[in-house]
């Protein structure tokens, strides 16, 4: 899970977000709904675009919580 979707509409970008990012806008297609997971660089280029943090941008308490009740049922 991730934000990029909801700030991506929030701050009005459409293909300006790629280009801000150096990637193709089928990188971003592929980013929003979790098919592809950046490299580290390309996950704090997207934070600093929308002036947040890495952990924020990538939901991480809410996916660690996710990842460690999929394991405690394992």
């Amino acid at each position: 899970k991730n934000k990029i979707k909801e700030l991506r509409l929030e701050a009005g970008y459409t293909e300006q977000l790629a280009d801000l990012a150096l990637v193709s806008s089928r990188t971003i297609i592929s980013l929003e709904p979790g098919q592809y997971n950046p490299s580290l660089l390309l996950a704090y280029r997207l934070a600093r675009i929308f002036s947040t943090t890495v952990e924020e941008l990538y939901c991480l308490e809410e996916n660690l919580k996710e990842e460690d009740q999929k394991y405690e049922k394992l």
